[in-house]
């Protein structure tokens, strides 16, 4: 833990977050279903309550901690240096607004660019997971299980969605090949269209794995965070560890980590710009 975290009383923050987030539940749950109110190109888009959430948490938090918030929707401070709150007020957008219950909103707490707080809420599946750095995981409020460790080939993976013609960091076919080659290494593959959902389940041992090719620290950072206080690892694609620089996210338990690690490094090598 670095000097800075250990300045912070990461028990209080977690605690007062968890208390901002119970108090948008209501209005998350009452606007499932809500359409697109900005695009943002292709299928992206937010919706109103993405935006009227994102103020009224951002407000809060930086009220009662006096920490800084950087959201998705409209930006804040650089999560690089110092304790910065990063927020995804719906994370799972299409899902949300397709009336899909898998989806939620994730707010970690990055320390110069380490993840050392997390909190996922899934109000529509009753499901509340918190920890921050040297903490149990919590999944509603109570002490989770040891997370089970087990083979690659005994696992559900879950995989982030993708266009297989898409270009970019990490092309379409790429992870195609990816996928192909999971596909018989695992015990099952799941797409949920929600990175908050696959980190959740992972830290909580629903998922032995995960792996995400965004790059936004708020879709990323609450996730690697109840990772591995639940003890597992937390990396990007390249085998490094997470931090909000990273472009991309890998997480599992040890070993199911390193089998992720070994299929991705036989499938595609080094990915390339």
């Amino acid at each position: 833990m670095s000097a800075t975290e250990s300045s912070l009383d990461l028990p209080r923050l977690l605690d007062t977050a968890g208390s901002v987030l119970d108090a948008v539940v209501e209005p998350f749950v009452e606007g499932l279903g809500a359409p697109s109110a900005v695009h943002k190109g292709g299928t992206d888009f937010a919706t109103q309550v993405d935006l009227d959430l994102e103020r009224r948490i951002s407000a809060e938090l930086a009220d009662r901690t006096q920490i800084p918030v950087h959201g998705e929707e409209f930006g804040g401070a650089d999560p690089i240096e110092g304790p910065v709150w990063v927020l995804d007020p719906i994370d799972g957008t299409f899902n949300y607004s397709a009336g899909m219950p898998l989806t939620g909103i994730l707010l970690g707490l990055v320390v110069d660019g380490e993840a050392t707080l997390g909190l996922t809420w899934l109000p529509l599946l009753n499901r509340k997971y918190a920890a921050h750095a040297g903490g149990p995981l919590m999944v509603n409020g109570v002490v989770a299980e040891p997370l089970p460790d087990m083979p690659l080939e005994e696992a559900a993976i879950a995989f982030g969605p993708f266009n297989a013609a898409g270009r970019g960091r990490y092309a379409g076919d790429r992870r195609a090949d990816l996928l192909r080659a999971l596909s018989s290494r695992v015990a099952r593959i799941r797409m949920t269209g929600s990175t908050g959902v696959d980190m959740a389940f992972t830290a909580s041992g629903v998922f032995g794995g995960a792996v995400a090719f965004g790059r936004h620290p708020w879709d990323n950072a609450a996730g690697a965070a109840l990772v591995r206080a639940a003890g597992g690892v937390a990396s990007d694609i390249a085998g490094e560890r997470w931090t909000v620089a990273s472009p991309s996210l890998v997480a599992g338990t040890p070993t199911v980590h390193a089998g992720l690690m070994e299929v991705i490094e036989d499938t595609v090598g080094e990915w390339s710009e």
